[in-house]
């Protein structure tokens, strides 16, 4: 017998009762409402933080009507917006992009001026004048 059949029989086991299907929910909601909560923590950072967001979402929607319709609301502005880039000219999408590079240069340059006390531009600035 595989592991998959195993954590089959496992899983079918304990929703087969009402306390099983509560602790289901239960573990269900404080998973991907921690996954939500790191994946906000890391939005403004370089990296998945929304990936991060929707995964959580994805796990609340297992268990929640309200997650499944909120999930299923973000996923149609984000398809709204790659559908509404997509069909913008080549200098709109160049723009779009820059603002997002700058914003995330902006976040890496606070958390190293505030995380190690450093200014990386100055060090830029110098390593080029010499």
């Amino acid at each position: 017998m595989s592991v998959r059949e195993r954590l089959g029989g496992l899983r079918q086991r304990l929703l087969s009762t009402p306390a099983g299907r509560l602790i289901s929910r239960i573990l269900t909601a404080v998973l991907g409402t921690a996954v939500i909560v790191v994946g906000i923590i890391l939005i403004p950072f370089p990296g998945p933080g929304w990936f991060i967001v929707f995964t959580g979402l994805a796990i609340l929607a297992t268990e929640f009507l309200w997650a499944r319709r909120l999930l299923k609301y973000a996923r149609g502005i984000l398809t709204r917006w790659w559908t509404w880039i997509g069909r913008q000219h080549s200098l709109v999408r160049f723009l779009v992009g820059a603002a997002g590079l700058a914003f995330v240069g902006g976040v890496v340059w606070l958390t190293l001026r505030v995380s190690l006390g450093t200014d990386p531009l100055t060090g830029v600035w110098n390593f080029l004048g010499n």
